[in-house]
């Protein structure tokens, strides 16, 4: 068996978004707490304990994301890890099934209107963004990744062609 097998972990930068839910959770949790005391006591201070509880562990750790890549010859599985505890298995596609892989701010992508985007990278704007454009679920899915250069050179073994690095 020579199969060729790579994994990178990319962190997922914060968002804008993130900070606005973070704070706007944090003011509503708040504005419960004073109400609540006027209406139910101190037993507003419970309530309010258990419902920032139950946002950190359900909304917070949803915010904290790192999505690792995983090639496996051309089968490219990306799982999602939030807050370094939980994994979910986001896609699993055969990179030789793509149209074309290419940077995001390539001119090769002008002509590909996809129906459907999936961002798998840090957020972060860099030129190490690449997009596959692929049917996922019979739609034509743009899906960006952010590969470093080891993984870059193990899909372009496979793609041949279709792969391009400008």
């Amino acid at each position: 068996m020579n199969d060729a097998l790579y994994e990178q972990l990319v962190t997922r930068k914060s968002r804008p978004t993130d900070i606005v839910i973070r704070i706007l959770v944090i003011a509503a949790l708040a504005v419960i707490l004073a109400v609540g005391i006027l209406f139910i006591g101190s037993l507003a201070v419970i309530i309010t304990v258990i419902l920032a509880l139950l946002a950190y562990y359900f909304l917070f750790s949803k915010l904290n994301v790192e999505y690792e890549y995983m090639l496996l010859n051309h089968d490219l599985e990306i799982d999602a890890i939030y807050n370094k505890a939980k994994r979910k298995k986001m896609l699993t596609l055969d990179i030789q099934q793509a149209e074309i892989i290419a940077p995001k701010r390539s001119h090769r992508l002008d002509s590909i209107r996809p129906t459907k985007t999936k961002d798998f990278s840090s957020g972060a704007d860099s030129d190490n963004v690449f997009a596959i454009i692929m049917p996922v679920e019979k739609e034509i899915t743009c899906i960006f990744i952010e590969p470093d250069e080891k993984m870059v050179a193990h899909m372009q073994q496979w793609m041949g062609m279709k792969m391009y690095l400008d």
